[in-house]
């Protein structure tokens, strides 16, 4: 895996020259391979890159989990370069002088730090939980659509192993021992957090949406519109009107052509 220090000189190259035009975002298939998480992290870069009037191609591959430099989705192939995840684009892209977050002070970016830090910590881990630990859904969504693009027994060898990885994880985190009812009261917490901090404005931040609003966007938006045996996560998202028209906003405002309407 590279190191932080190429990491960053590979920014700072990238920074020297335009956005391409053929620049592609590689993401699991979403109708049927793609979990969760990982579509609710494609569907927050997706709105980020829309959110900064930059072009860009959804390329959807069966391994793009295994083509990306940091084993997560999405990631994104801009000319020379090669940059994962929402935190790690977002940084590439403001190298380009392009910003979502010029406007606030350094309070309110600590504050957008602290909020996404939030989001991946409880929301995140909230939604792999209820991928791989509960049991009714991972037998009945789970485990047949991240297998759905392997041969018999490749799918079970692939998901046993991706189950174990998220085990390891869930434990090191202290979720993995959880019962659904406290995994419901996390999510509920970061729920009404994020709404006393959107306070019924259109976007967290006064001077329009950042990456904050995307990150929201993409898991929220996922949780209500993902069909699973158990709709808990979507009832309690739903509990919250403001966090619903963010999400309403900013579907109708940058995902118009391919509006999927909650």
């Amino acid at each position: 895996m590279p190191s932080p220090l190429i990491d960053r000189i590979s920014i700072e190259l990238g920074a020297q020259e335009p956005w391409p035009k053929d620049v592609k975002l590689f993401q699991p298939y979403e109708v049927e391979q793609i979990l969760l998480p990982d579509n609710a992290n494609c569907l927050a870069v997706q709105a980020f890159l829309k959110m900064c009037n930059l072009e860009f191609q959804v390329e959807p591959r069966s391994n793009a989990e295994f083509m990306s430099p940091t084993g997560k989705v999405p990631f994104i192939k801009a000319g020379r370069f090669v940059m994962a995840e929402l935190e790690g684009i977002v940084q590439f892209v403001n190298g380009k002088g392009i910003s979502l977050t010029d406007g606030l002070d350094n309070e309110q970016k600590s504050d957008l730090r602290a909020y996404m830090t939030l989001v991946r910590n409880v929301i995140e881990i909230a939604e792999l939980y209820i991928c791989w630990i509960d049991r009714e859904t991972y037998n009945e969504v789970t485990s047949v659509r991240n297998g759905s693009v392997y041969p018999w027994p490749l799918n079970h060898i692939q998901n046993r192993e991706k189950k174990n990885q998220v085990i390891k994880k869930l434990k090191v985190l202290d979720w993995y021992n959880k019962t659904l009812e406290e995994v419901h009261q996390e999510v509920e917490s970061c729920c009404e957090a994020l709404s006393v901090r959107l306070d019924n404005k259109q976007y967290f931040f006064n001077g329009g949406p950042t990456e904050l609003d995307a990150l929201v966007f993409g898991h929220l938006f996922t949780i209500l519109t993902t069909p699973l045996p158990r709709n808990d996560l979507a009832e309690i998202v739903r509990r919250y009107p403001s966090l619903i028209n963010l999400v309403k906003k900013i579907e109708v405002e940058y995902f118009k052509k391919d509006s999927r309407r909650l």
